[in-house]
């Protein structure tokens, strides 16, 4: 690695030391050896005794920004950068780019690319380390305004079972549920008619993981089929994929080129007619970070979603995030928000920071305490319940004969699902109008009676598909 090697050029250029030399031989072995912890101590009593010595800034600001302190680590590598310490350019890049101070990530990497490029010096490391910086910086300039309503820190074998989502969001497995082996923390989707099976495997002669699908036929799993290349980069993994229930629109996870560093969370879409996947999309903040953030979920019935990501966790945790799916994307303003809240909110520094509507993350809070209240290890006993005449009432999917009538309710329950979710728009209009004053009123009466409109729409168009389904299902 390149870095090394500049570690290794640093601890034997320097000879103009005069510190204990049994101490700070110490110290440089842990640090050339990589134990920065180990080493930061002896680092920092020597840049509070010299703090004008380049070079133990330099040391002290890579042994803080190894061991996880960033912040502490910039101040030190911006004095080791302005005193000209050779390559140490690329750490403060990294400090920066830990701490979403993209701009200066950029700026600091391309004064170093060229000057490595006039040494004619490799300069890849630096330019994959700007293009991730670069990516950053489009992200924080459009941070998603998305309300997170709680987190759960959770052991990273087995933190989709933390997950609970409803039976029409389809199901998510562990590695030990479905192959009855060793969880390695990777994750495998069924969809809600139990007839596809998304997960990452790995391929012969290949260590990185791709996307793979399995068919169900006459109960058994199908030979698994290889998602085209402009989702399965090539050198990169992707894993952890959720299908949303119109059976087009995949959410995966992926380590390739337009990630921040590690996982990032992208979605694309499946093109029915000619059996191809548009050009995957990264989701952006504050869903993704420079760590690695999977498994992204949406449960439409209780408008929840879900992502996980082990940024600031220790060795084999991870956050569970759950948040309010938007039904359209809103983003702060990039030149009107404080750039340190901005960054906090795309770290999630505090989810609370998020809540600009807290009428809605109550509600939301009070859906996700009834899912938390059913006991986990309870199969329920209904998914729906749907009245096909006076005789007969379907509990699950499986329940319908007709293969035509299963996919009819399907069409049904995504309108069932739009018309709630207008109907919830409709009482918020309602309630902000009875305390509004009266130019709000005013505002607020043309949205009202659009709402009201297309609530009516939606309404007559369920029941018209619900008298379909009854028309098709012959118990």
């Amino acid at each position: 690695m390149l870095i090394k090697r500049h570690i290794l050029f640093l601890l034997l250029s320097f000879t103009t030391i005069t510190f204990s030399a049994q101490t700070l031989a110490e110290a440089r072995k842990l640090y050339a050896e990589g134990n920065f912890v180990e080493a930061k101590p002896v680092f920092e009593k020597l840049v509070k005794a010299t703090p004008s010595n380049a070079n133990y800034n330099l040391w002290y600001g890579v042994c803080a920004l190894r061991s996880g302190k960033a912040a502490e680590a910039l101040p030190y590598l911006q004095t080791a950068v302005k005193r000209r310490v050779q390559d140490s350019q690329i750490f403060l890049a990294e400090a920066c780019k830990e701490l979403y101070l993209y701009e200066d990530a950029v700026n600091t990497l391309e004064t170093y690319i060229a000057d490595l490029k006039r040494r004619r010096k490799t300069s890849a490391e630096a330019e994959a380390l700007l293009e991730q910086s670069r990516n950053g910086l489009r992200m924080i300039r459009g941070v998603e305004q998305v309300m997170i309503i709680d987190s759960l820190v959770v052991d990273k074998a087995d933190f989709v079972s933390h997950y609970r989502l409803g039976a029409d969001a389809g199901h998510l497995y562990t590695t030990n549920e479905f192959y009855k082996r060793d969880n390695d923390g990777n994750a495998f989707f069924m969809t809600e008619m139990g007839d596809r099976l998304y997960y990452g495997a790995t391929l012969p002669n290949d260590s990185t993981l791709s996307l793979m699908v399995s068919e169900k036929f006459n109960s058994q799993w199908t030979n698994p089929t290889i998602l085209p290349d402009n989702i399965n980069e090539v050198g990169s993994s992707c894993a952890y994929p959720f299908v949303m229930p119109d059976g087009i629109t995949i959410y995966y996870a992926s380590d390739g080129d337009l990630s921040l560093g590690g996982y990032d969370i992208f979605v694309t879409r499946h093109d029915t007619e000619d059996d191809t996947y548009f050009t995957p999309e990264n989701i952006g903040m504050p869903f993704n970070s420079p760590y690695n953030d999977y498994m992204y979920a949406i449960d439409e019935f209780n408008n929840l979603g879900w992502f996980a990501s082990d940024r600031y966790q220790p060795e084999g945790k991870v956050c569970i995030y759950v948040f309010i799916p938007n039904d359209t994307k809103s983003v702060y303003s990039y030149e009107n928000t404080d750039k340190e809240k901005l960054a906090k909110l795309a770290k999630i520094h505090a989810i609370k920071d998020s809540w600009i509507n807290p009428t809605q993350v109550q509600d939301a809070q009070k859906r996700l305490a009834n899912i938390n209240d059913e006991p986990s290890n309870v199969t329920p006993k209904h998914d729906f319940e749907f009245v096909i005449n006076d005789n007969y009432t379907y509990y699950q999917l499986t329940d319908f004969t007709s293969p035509q009538a299963r996919n009819a309710y399907n069409r049904y329950r995504q309108m069932e699902i739009a018309h709630q979710e207008t109907a919830n728009r409709l009482e918020q209009l309602r309630v902000q109008y009875a305390t509004s004053d009266a130019a709000t009123k005013n505002r607020l009466r043309d949205n009202i009676l659009q709402e009201e409109l297309k609530e009516k729409e939606l309404y007559e168009q369920m029941m018209q598909a619900a008298k379909e389904v009854r028309q098709l299902e012959k118990p």
